[in-house]
């Protein structure tokens, strides 16, 4: 009679153990970072740089488009870097501290416009961003054209 009892008992907690056991070293795909947009981020010490992307046209010119978001409670100076054929081009982006939601490239005409052959849609640009005494991050910038209707107003 106790062999008749047990029996499904180690059975049915063997079946369970089995199907839920892998769960147990599983990664957990909702704590992994991820870029959730076309661009790509970055974080330096109270600065995070979210969803640069830029977009070309056909004549080897790119518009920098991205938000930044300063929690530092001071207005700081972002240094924008990248190499333009044999040159490097500096550009320094003045961030407030009030809004904390910075977006530059809304209007192309006011905002960094890369002139480079490497330019290419559908590649990526290496592009440097750095302030204050902070490290700086070197990312690289997937290239995006206007095909798309959410991109065509920020073609240069």
């Amino acid at each position: 009679m106790r062999r008749g009892f047990f029996a499904p008992l180690v059975l049915a907690s063997a079946l369970i153990l089995g199907v839920t056991g892998c769960t147990f070293t599983a990664e957990i795909a909702t704590q992994k970072d991820y870029d959730p947009s076309d661009g790509v981020g970055a974080t330096m010490g109270k600065i995070a740089i979210r969803n640069v992307l830029l977009v070309t046209n056909d004549q080897g010119e790119a518009n920098l488009v991205m938000s930044v978001v300063n929690t530092s409670g001071a207005d700081v100076s972002l240094l924008v870097q990248y190499d333009s054929g044999s040159e490097r081009v500096d550009s320094l982006l003045d961030i407030s501290s009030l809004p904390a939601l910075t977006r530059f490239g809304d209007d192309p005409a006011a905002g960094i416009i890369i002139e480079d052959d490497e330019v290419l849609a559908g590649s990526l640009f290496p592009v440097y961003f750095q302030y204050a005494d902070v490290p700086g991050e070197l990312l690289f910038v997937p290239v995006l054209d206007g095909t798309m209707a959410e991109y065509e107003l920020l073609v240069p």
